[in-house]
């Protein structure tokens, strides 16, 4: 699983009928600990309803097909969570209730 921040959106108006009512969204892969963008995107389905700033989980490849949204879904990258806390050594580097 990858961390990452929702940058934003992608809209396509033309995909296979399967894809219809999936969201893209638009990841930023961020560093844990100071919590900065490293400039690496990728787009995502979303399988859990997350928003844009949101951290989340993502994964790639064969796993991201294994959720209720994107099963028999050609996806290659879905978001499967969104983060609350984020702790290192006993200290938060990030808290979704004061981000």
């Amino acid at each position: 699983m990858i961390l990452a921040r929702v940058a934003g959106t992608v809209v396509s108006s033309h995909k296979p009928r399967k894809m219809e009512g999936i969201s893209f969204l638009l990841l930023e892969k961020i560093d844990p600990v100071a919590m900065k963008g490293k400039g690496d995107f990728v787009v995502a389905m979303d399988a859990v309803g997350a928003g844009i700033n949101e951290i989340v989980f993502y994964v790639s490849g064969s796993s991201a097909r294994f959720t209720p949204a994107t099963e028999g879904v050609p996806a290659d990258c879905s978001i499967i969570a969104i983060v609350d806390f984020i702790e290192k050594d006993g200290a938060f580097t990030y808290r979704k209730d004061k981000a």
